[in-house]
């Protein structure tokens, strides 16, 4: 199959924290519509951001409802994404067990609720 563009769609009440959010953190911009934004990153690859007006956030790591779905983003410079999360709107829900492991990951929630890992090496 040729496809022409992968797209990963989240679902938020608040699309314009959303995807605010993901276009901060990729360092990319946002090309917004009345209920649905894209994500541009470098111009090639980007997410979607549905409104959904009734959305529930999912509850990390076994409350109801599920994350279904997640994203892991690998680094090199872990502290600097952890910043750069917190500063636009992210929470930490989990931190590093053992920063010194020569691989890890912390697990964070976007404004809407939407798990994502910071991992490396």
């Amino acid at each position: 199959m040729n496809f022409k563009r992968r797209t990963i769609v989240f679902e938020a009440a608040n699309i314009e924290a959303e995807s605010a959010f993901w276009a901060g953190l990729l360092d990319g911009s946002v090309e917004a519509k009345d209920t649905w934004h894209n994500v541009w990153v470098d111009g090639d690859w980007h997410l979607a951001v549905q409104l959904v007006p009734d959305h529930v956030p999912p509850v990390w790591p076994d409350g109801g409802p599920s994350q279904q779905v997640h994203l892991d983003f690998y680094l090199e410079d872990l502290e600097a994404a952890h910043e750069k999360t917190l500063k636009l709107g992210g929470r930490l829900l989990k931190a590093v067990d053992d920063p010194a492991a020569r691989k890890g990951f912390r697990v964070y929630a976007d404004p809407a609720g939407h798990t994502f890992c910071l991992s490396w090496p």
